[in-house]
């Protein structure tokens, strides 16, 4: 449900431009923050260690440069960014108590948020569409899977989702802050920075209703599609160990899916049941999506893909 959030401009209110925001993260238990940043801060360190090792290790092994292992390294990629655009940010207040962020660094953060959490879904859509190939058509699979797919669907992935969720903070940006600059939370979500102006912000939220469950909803549409087509194909296999290998190509992807799909899921409940719960759950959970899959993703790849573990132990053998 949307929720409209008005408010008028008191007459005492500063018409000044704001220049920047105070993010202030739990608001009712600050004491947690210290406690926090350890487990939060080894999350991080595991999520861009396992990342970058999973991206070094395609890089330099010739057996992984094939368009499943690409697709892989744009997920890392995607990961890493998100974490960079986070984290850092929110233990520099742990730690810190640098809460002071820029106009236009929280605009750009949101920008980076809302961009690239539907371009994960995007990406795990097209990893779908892979392995529905490799398995539904196995021998049109290097005909139609080919180095110039991926470079077309990682254009694809950028700029379907880059160019639908850039209004978002631009509406947010425009909009007039009349005092308040302080943000009860974290990060700077479009929820939390734009009930701070003093302008109407339903189409604002409108928007971002609209073209967040319309990008994630028809991603997981096609993923669901997807996986119905390989998991009907490999009740055909007749052959001994034929299906438990036809799944197990599936299996480490599907894992991953599950992941995001669960974390965000959380997330999206927790914002619905608001009055219930702490204000404080959905923070922390918010800066949990943003940790946990990145560090999850290539270990779970790591641990079930052969290639993949091989291609990780030369690499260590290296160093």
């Amino acid at each position: 449900m949307i929720r409209t959030l008005y408010m008028a401009p008191p007459s005492n209110y500063s018409t000044a431009p704001v220049s920047e925001f105070l993010l202030i993260c739990f608001p009712n238990y600050q004491s947690w923050q210290h406690w926090l940043s350890l487990p939060l801060s080894l999350l991080f360190l595991l999520a861009m260690g396992a990342n970058a090792t999973l991206l070094i290790t395609i890089r330099l092994e010739a057996s992984l440069h094939e368009p499943m292992y690409y697709l892989l390294s744009l997920l890392s990629l995607l990961d890493i960014v998100l974490c960079l655009t986070v984290i850092p940010k929110v233990l520099a207040i742990f730690w810190f108590d640098l809460r002071s962020i820029s106009f236009s660094a929280c605009f750009l953060q949101m920008f980076i948020m809302n961009s690239f959490l539907p371009m994960e879904s995007c990406t795990f859509m097209v990893m779908a569409y892979d392995r529905y190939v490799a398995i539904c058509h196995p021998l049109r699979y290097s005909s139609i899977i080919t180095d110039q797919f991926v470079v077309g669907a990682a254009i694809f992935v950028v700029a379907r989702n880059g160019l639908l969720t850039m209004p978002i903070p631009i509406l947010s940006s425009r909009l007039r802050y009349c005092a308040e600059n302080i943000i009860k939370n974290c990060i700077c979500t479009n929820l939390s920075v734009s009930k701070l102006s003093c302008d109407d912000i339903t189409f604002n939220q409108l928007y971002q209703f609209v073209a967040g469950w319309t990008l994630l909803g028809s991603d997981l549409i096609l993923i669901i599609l997807s996986y119905s087509f390989i998991l009907k194909a490999v009740l055909r296999i007749k052959a001994e160990g034929a299906m438990a290998k036809a799944l197990g190509t599936c299996g480490s992807h599907f894992i991953l899916i599950l992941f995001f799909s669960t974390v965000l899921l959380v997330l999206v409940i927790t914002n619905l049941a608001r009055k219930r719960i702490p204000p404080d759950v959905p923070i922390l959970l918010n800066i949990l999506h943003h940790l946990i899959p990145p560090a999850l993703n290539p270990i779970v790849y790591g641990v079930r893909t052969k290639d993949i573990k091989q291609g990780i132990q030369k690499l260590l053998r290296r160093l």
